[in-house]
């Protein structure tokens, strides 16, 4: 019995070991402003060790668009970024694409992080 299980406990310790987690940092809900562009953050932490830090690529999706974030001043695992939503919007759906590279044998893999999708409300 135990020889039949250990291959099941090896592989989920083994995915345990490489979890990553997007959080998002943005309040649910901003009130209106006059140029349309709402700042959000997120924040990527791994327990995978081979993660190349230097090589994520952030954006904000939504829909079919693409929005760069940019490092955060004085933090290594947050970036930060404007949505644009049209006038008369009240809410939009976004959520984070982290491309990176990670160390291997032989050439760097790449990789993708992506969070679930959130909401922003906007009020009047």
């Amino acid at each position: 019995m135990f020889k039949k299980s250990l291959p099941v406990l090896c592989l989920s310790l083994l995915l345990a070991g490489c979890a990553s987690q997007v959080t998002n940092l943005t309040p649910q809900q901003q009130s209106r402003n006059a140029n349309n562009l709402y700042p959000v953050e997120v924040s990527f932490n791994s327990r995978q060790e081979t993660i190349r830090w230097q090589s994520i690529k952030p954006k904000i999706v939504v829909g079919s668009e693409y929005y760069d974030m940019r490092p955060t001043p004085l933090m290594t695992n947050r970036w930060e970024g404007l949505i644009q939503v049209p006038p008369g919007t009240s809410e939009i759906r976004y959520r984070y694409k982290l491309d990176f590279d990670y160390n291997r044998m032989g050439k760097p893999g790449a990789d993708t992080a992506l969070s679930r999708e959130y909401t922003l409300h906007i009020t009047q």
